[in-house]
């Protein structure tokens, strides 16, 4: 049950059943949930038993009053974390309806793999899932913890299992070993994978270990280092550039270049975690300028509100933006 008092920008919330195990998973030990929605919302949360009061601007309130049924229903049946209502937050289009946007008219797009169903949390990874259904070239760009890579993934197995295109291919730059990997061990899937971690991750977790070891073996999932891509046409293939900020001008060009009929590319990278040598500018930041306003290939932006791992790293991020832009100068 619901009131909502006009004038003193208020709201009174009644949540049923009264079941005080199912409230204390709600607020958090020492009502530490209801902060965490408090400070993201910037309102007041006060409550006696199972009667919520919600202080603050109308929409906020109102989110709140949602978000805040819709945390109780879960309770039945699983323990809440930190992690679990920050992505609840994330999942509710915070921002967006602060900033007053409308995203009622905004139908969820949803990938289906083997192990389950992943979907984008908020409005950016809606659009990024959105655009790498519909274009052939996609650009993810910003800060770690976004999921930039793992929405990526998630296509391409999806493209993958409904045959759509007939393998998938994960390169990155290995800046690390400034791209000479022959002294490495190993063959080369072994001489690359430390740099490809997080893909690998990715895929493991959607298609299982043993699947993803044989379609490697069938070279239908193929892993290249970047620097071996020259001269290659890839067609009817699903290809993952990651860090493409490690890349020089040049290699995102010859990149961007192997494209084939059939095959859609998606480029991901954070400008502002750059390993390349000082003098050498980055392929990512440069091919942005050159291929703005481009028809048919997708740019999405993400921000520190995008963020989906621990709340920390949301303000680990927001930090490091704030001082690089108040020491530009230095």
């Amino acid at each position: 049950m619901k009131v909502l008092d006009i004038n003193s920008n208020s709201l009174d919330l009644t949540l049923i059943p009264a079941d005080n195990s199912r409230l204390a998973n709600l607020c958090g030990q020492l009502n530490s949930h209801l902060q965490q929605i408090e400070k993201r919302l910037g309102i007041e949360i006060s409550n006696r038993g199972n009667r919520f009061r919600l202080k603050g601007s109308r929409e906020a309130i109102k989110i709140a009053s949602v978000l805040l049924e819709k945390l109780f229903a879960n309770t039945e049946a699983e323990v809440l974390t930190p992690e679990y209502i920050h992505l609840s937050l994330q999942d509710s289009h915070v921002k967006s309806l602060l900033d007053g946007e409308d995203v009622s008219h905004q139908s969820a797009i949803t990938i289906k793999t083997r192990r389950g169903i992943v979907k984008g949390r908020g409005t950016n990874q809606q659009q990024y899932l959105k655009s790498i259904l519909l274009h052939h070239i996609n650009f993810g760009v910003g800060p770690a913890g976004t999921g930039k890579t793992y929405l990526a993934v998630a296509c391409a197995v999806q493209a993958l299992e409904r045959e759509e295109v007939r393998r998938i291919i994960l390169v990155r730059p290995a800046v690390e070993a400034g791209e000479s990997l022959g002294f490495l061990p190993g063959d080369m899937a072994q001489k690359v994978d430390p740099y490809l971690r997080p893909l690998y991750d990715a895929l493991y977790e959607m298609l299982g270990f043993e699947r993803v070891d044989k379609l490697i073996e069938r070279n239908v999932i193929e892993v290249a280092p970047l620097a071996f891509m020259r001269g290659r046409t890839l067609n009817d293939s699903f290809i993952i550039l990651d860090e493409a900020q490690n890349t020089t001008k040049e290699q995102i060009k010859m990149f961007l270049t192997r494209v084939g009929f059939g095959s859609t590319a998606v480029i991901n990278g954070d400008v502002t975690q750059i390993d390349l040598p000082k003098k050498t500018a980055s392929g990512l930041g440069h091919v942005l300028k050159v291929l703005d306003g481009v028809d048919g290939i997708s740019f999405t932006f993400f921000g520190v509100q995008d963020v989906v791992r621990h709340p920390l790293v949301q303000k680990i991020v927001s930090a490091y933006e704030t001082y690089d832009k108040t020491h530009s100068g230095e």
